[in-house]
């Protein structure tokens, strides 16, 4: 599970490993925050050598790899730590951030762990968090709900043989273009979206978000009717449920004259204003 986390502002890319319970974090990310530096990947080369020489070969022993997301939207594999390594690694890296970022770092510990014991935080706080973007509470509302329809789907998906990733996104894809007549990569596109960690979703309208949910809502009742094992199978119910979404859609159109797919995105006007063209 990848994450972006925030620290001053501040993205640090992490993922959570669930089979060891615990958090690891991008190095280089971390020096960036820490030293300011413009290279931060040459600083932390030159930091493994000085930890070599002074002997601190257990320490660089626990960082690991991990393939995260970089800024060109594609996964390469980065040095990762968790948060006991990167307590004694941060003892190396001299900056007045040090301290804050400590206590940061054991709230981010912290609160997963309270999220695994209670899921109900997380979701308080994801909606803290869209609200803190200044989106409306109703669409907040919409887009917590979508995201439960959608978990509710991937559940079906997995417990009826589709292979996470790449079945997963050709799926979605069949239900977004039976839908909407579009695939979410050429729905992206619509909206100006260009890069790959911009989530569509989060440019989406009330009506967009109730498609959404209502394409991916018949698709896990259809896959259950139909009892659907495999790719195959499972594709057909993604365009039947699909459809049931597309044809409301285009009923609806037909009603009001007016298009439920919209060019617009949120990326370019300030975040208020931006927000209240969702609710209208």
């Amino acid at each position: 599970m990848s994450h972006i986390k925030l620290f001053e502002s501040k993205k640090i890319r992490s993922q959570w490993i669930e089979e060891e319970q615990k958090w690891y974090f991008s190095v280089v990310d971390i020096i960036e925050v820490l030293t300011e530096s413009e290279r931060p990947r040459k600083y932390w080369s030159d930091l493994k050598k000085k930890l070599g020489f002074e002997g601190f070969i257990q320490l660089s022993e626990k960082i690991g790899q991990l393939k995260l997301e970089s800024d060109d939207g594609k996964k390469y594999l980065t040095d990762v730590a968790d948060a006991e390594t990167l307590m004694r690694l941060i003892q190396s890296i001299p900056s007045p951030k040090a301290e804050p970022f400590k206590l940061w770092l054991a709230r981010v510990g912290y609160e997963r762990l309270e999220e695994i014991e209670n899921p109900e935080l997380a979701s308080k706080r994801m909606r803290e968090i869209y609200k803190a973007k200044g989106y409306s509470d109703e669409w907040i509302e919409k887009r917590m709900r979508g995201i439960a329809v959608r978990d509710e789907l991937t559940n079906e998906w997995k417990n009826r043989g589709i292979k996470e990733n790449l079945e997963f996104a050709i799926l979605t894809s069949e239900i977004s273009k039976a839908t909407f007549g579009l695939s979410p990569g050429e729905y992206k596109k619509l909206k100006g979206l260009s890069k790959k960690n911009e989530n569509l979703r989060d440019h989406m309208n009330d009506l967009e978000l109730i498609f959404t949910m209502l394409g991916e809502a018949s698709t896990t009742e259809i896959a259950k009717k139909k009892d659907a094992l495999g790719f195959n199978e499972n594709k057909i119910a993604a365009r039947k449920g699909g459809k049931v979404a597309g044809d409301a859609r285009k009923a609806l159109e037909m009603e009001s004259g007016n298009s439920v797919v919209t060019q617009e995105n949120y990326l370019d006007e300030p975040e208020q204003k931006k927000r209240k063209k969702l609710k209208n």
